[in-house]
């Protein structure tokens, strides 16, 4: 299409001045309040994808925005640049991970330049760098100091396509691997660990005061898992010197306890299986091995249940009614998880239900069921009642009996209170060559030995094999392998796997405070003074990847005195935005759906391409490439060539007194400021770009000498409009629009006022509270962040006022379905969200 502009050349043109003149590098000691923004740092795959786009769009508005509400805004890049796809290619072509890295992260430099992104590229850094190793291992020799990094062997999930082992969280729900979609399969390693665990109770509470997503606590209080229940023996049958250990949270339910069931891991299996019931047994171990715990834990065909449980031949005694009950081993069990032996409640559970079904077990109610409930086809009951079979809890509702069964174990001296949690401490070993080593070394006299300080960093040799084999390629390099003792001077091994690479993301925005620190990890003053990051922009995928350990590092390089001082939250804001998603399936490399952004920079321009994802929708929200996205993005070049023109005009201005019609504009001009600060104040910039366009529209029939009815605005004889009311609404407009489209506004800017300070170097338009003022206004009333129905209000509306009619707003009701709210937020008189 053909543009108004010589697009192409004003945006390189703006780009290198934004480089060459560090117009948006900052120093340590920065007067202005700071401002920290940050994205995630990317992976460098290759060139930029539309979700880089999206995302860096998005965090470039908020450097831009911050930066002319007068604060010192610190914008950071670094390139996550440790990953299996490196080491991957290296093994298919014979290049060298770092040499396809580089590469690699100079197209995605090329990318984030045309695409206006601005950073303090002084700070770059790079998780490849011996720099950046040197710092990770220091941390890494810290953690071990303080019993935070431990060595332990236990079963792992291991990816035959990628040759590693994976952490839990980057198995899929299916069982595969969340890169390679191989069948993960369990083995027995020794391997080093994080004790994130040690932290779960306070990562758990400290949700509650974040200003994030909501999914995104939820996501996190899910994976840490908090369990309250009680621990307590089961005596073996015939053998009151053994006994099971299990965990329940519903320890009210034990009258109801028709079997017990144990890990295939547990150590008791073999002792308490008999003979005939041996080969049963040892079928179910073997299956398990094979299959990950997110398979084990699935929950399956109940038919498939005989084949995932096996009678031991052995019962235990239920230790409130002294009943035996038979003792099975089950897959669903894991070892890892409270004691690795549970009861079974089959009326108060539906998957001991089904097995109780399977294997004809009996089925005894503690909970009455409401009535009907048979009628209806019965089934278990997990909804709230009455006790019944209970005993002495009889008649007692669910807490009371939970409370009193408790304290009842605890008087018999067989069980107490206890606290369980679904995460597991964090396996950080990978069996690869391209990710930092971890530093320490095997040897026969004295152990396992921690690499000093002096001695980092440990980088990997250039020179070795690139095998797809078991082990890592580090193992077979001779002069890597061996080293001497650092406590005896003997012989030596080196420690041949390296970290998994969500180490070094767990603690690079630290490094951005202070890149250049060269005897160590970063100034904990500089830290102070930037963290914790105010905007951090990011995909909800990393919510209990990433986002989980970057809090636990935080906290413990707090504990172990590398960053005394900081806040424990690193993450003040956390802005999560939706995905990219092309015919119904999310936009990946794997899957060959990618949209390069080059295209779009070589023809309607990078401004327009931003403009288009800032307006297309919420930026919570997913959105979906397709046909029509293509005639969406065109008409956002569109709308900048009429910006353009409307700029470039030179229509015959009035001077003298404004009249009526030059004050409705300048209302408009001063609401239409009002309405775009409050937009990107609260993340709407779909919004914004949509005030914004109502306000070129409204230039241009001014400029054409017309108010919005079409009449003349200077009255009989006196056509055009008013030259302060008309430079006022240019100027407020490439204002508003600077931070969404960079270039054409820098250029525009600098036309109209050659020799002046750029446009992104002004103060952010104030609106003038009288020429805002209004009778009415119309509030915008949501539900979880989605806009439900637009009320007209009084402009001088209390918050009780507006919650109430919202809440009694038709649309909202129906949305709502006889829920009521967690909150709602009243922002009177523009805005009310009602939060599910």
């Amino acid at each position: 299409m053909a543009r108004a502009y010589d697009v192409d050349a004003v945006e390189r043109k703006w780009q290198r001045h934004w480089a060459e003149d560090g117009t948006y590098e900052i120093e340590n000691d920065d007067p202005r309040q700071k401002f920290y923004a940050l994205c995630m740092y990317p992976y460098p795959s290759g060139p930029a994808h539309q979700g880089h786009v999206r995302n860096y769009t998005f965090g470039d508005l908020v450097v831009r925005y911050q930066t002319m509400q007068g604060k010192g805004v610190l914008s950071p890049i670094g390139f996550d640049s440790f990953g299996l796809p490196a080491e991957n290619a290296a093994i298919k072509t014979g290049t060298h991970p770092r040499v396809f890295t580089d590469a690699r992260i100079a197209e995605l430099k090329s990318s984030l330049t045309r695409l206006g992104a601005v950073y303090d590229w002084r700070r770059e850094i790079h998780s490849h760098d011996p720099d950046y190793i040197k710092w990770t291992q220091l941390v890494f020799l810290r953690l071990w100091e303080a019993g935070l990094a431990y060595r332990a062997t236990a079963p792992v999930n291991w990816c035959p396509g990628c040759q590693t082992v994976l952490a839990n969280e980057q198995v899929l729900p299916d069982g595969t691997c969340d890169r390679s979609g191989d069948v993960v399969v369990r083995r027995d390693l020794e391997q080093w660990f994080f004790r994130i665990t040690r932290y779960a109770d306070e990562l758990l509470e400290a949700l509650d005061d974040l200003e994030w997503p909501e999914r995104a606590k939820v996501m996190q209080r899910n994976w840490i898992g908090r369990s309250e229940g009680a621990e307590f023996d089961l005596v073996v049958e015939g053998r009151p010197d053994v006994r099971i250990r299990v965990f329940t949270t519903r320890p009210d339910t034990t009258f109801g306890m028709t079997y017990a069931v144990m890990a295939p891991e547990h150590p008791l299996v073999d002792e308490l299986t008999t003979d005939a019931q041996r080969g049963a047994v040892e079928d179910l171990r073997r299956r398990a091995a094979e299959e990950t715990e997110i398979e084990r834990l699935a929950e399956g065909e109940a038919a498939a249940l005989d084949k995932r449980g096996a009678f031991t031949g052995t019962n235990v005694l239920n230790p409130f009614t002294g009943a035996p009950v038979p003792l099975f081993v089950a897959d669903y069990v894991l070892m890892g998880y409270g004691t690795g032996a549970i009861m079974a409640v089959p009326a108060e559970d539906e998957r001991d239900w089904a097995f109780a079904h399977v294997h004809g077990l009996p089925i005894v109610r503690t909970v009455q069921p409401p009535a009907g409930w048979e009628a209806d086809g019965g089934g278990a009951f997990t909804g709230d009642g009455v006790k019944v079979n209970s005993g002495f809890l009889d008649g007692l509702d669910i807490p009371t009996a939970k409370a009193r069964a408790i304290e009842w174990l605890e008087e018999q001296g067989i069980g107490e209170r206890k606290v369980n949690y679904r995460l597991r401490d964090w396996l950080v070993s990978r069996q690869r060559f391209w990710g930092c080593p971890i530093p320490a070394v095997y040897c026969d006299t004295d152990g396992v030995v921690p690499v000093p300080e002096d001695q980092l960093p440990i980088v990997a040799p250039d020179d070795v094999e690139f095998l797809p084999t078991g082990q890592s390629p580090l193992a077979l390099h001779e002069g890597f392998l061996h080293t001497t003792c650092p406590v005896c001077g003997g012989p030596a091994r080196r420690e041949t796997d390296t970290m998994d690479t969500f180490v070094d993301s767990s603690w690079y925005f630290l490094r951005f405070c202070d890149p250049w620190a060269t005897d160590r990890p970063f100034d904990p003053e500089a830290a102070r003074h930037f963290m914790p990051v105010d905007q951090y922009i990011g995909g909800i995928e990393h919510a209990i990847l990433h986002l989980l350990y970057a809090r636990f590092f935080t906290r413990a390089l707090i504990d172990v005195g590398l960053a005394p001082g900081i806040e424990r939250e690193p993450f003040k804001h956390y802005l999560a935005q939706g995905m990219i998603r092309m015919d119904g399936t999310k936009m990946s490399k794997s899957k060959g759906n990618l949209i390069a952004p080059e295209h779009y920079f070589d023809t309607v321009g990078a401004d327009a391409l931003r403009l288009f994802h800032l307006f297309v929708g919420p930026p919570f929200d997913d959105m979906d490439w397709s046909e029509q996205t293509e005639q969406v993005i065109e008409g956002c070049g569109r709308f900048l060539d009429r910006l353009w023109r409307a700029c470039t005009a030179e229509p015959a201005l009035r001077p003298g007194a404004e009249t009526a019609a030059d004050l409705a504009v300048r209302r408009a001009v001063h609401r239409t400021i009002d309405e775009v600060t409050n937009d990107l104040d609260r993340w709407s910039y779909n919004t914004a770009v949509a005030h914004c366009m109502e306000l070129l529209n409204l230039v241009q029939r001014y400029g054409r000498g017309e108010t919005a009815d079409g009449q003349a605005t200077g009255g009989a004889g006196t056509p055009g409009p008013h030259e302060d009311a008309w430079n006022e609404a240019l100027d407020a407009l490439l204002s508003l629009l600077a931070p969404l489209t960079p270039h054409v506004t820098a250029e525009l800017w600098e036309r109209r006022h050659p020799g002046q300070p750029s446009v992104h170097l002004r103060s952010w338009p104030t609106a003038d509270a009288e020429l805002v003022r209004q009778d009415t206004v119309t509030m915008v009333v949501q539900v979880n962040g989605k806009v439900r129905d637009r009320i007209e209000v009084d402009a001088g509306i209390s918050e009780s006022a507006a919650e109430q009619l919202a809440l009694e707003s038709a649309k909202v009701s129906e949305v709502l379905n006889g829920a009521a709210p967690k909150r709602v937020v009243s922002r009177p008189p523009r805005l009310v969200n009602v939060v599910l």
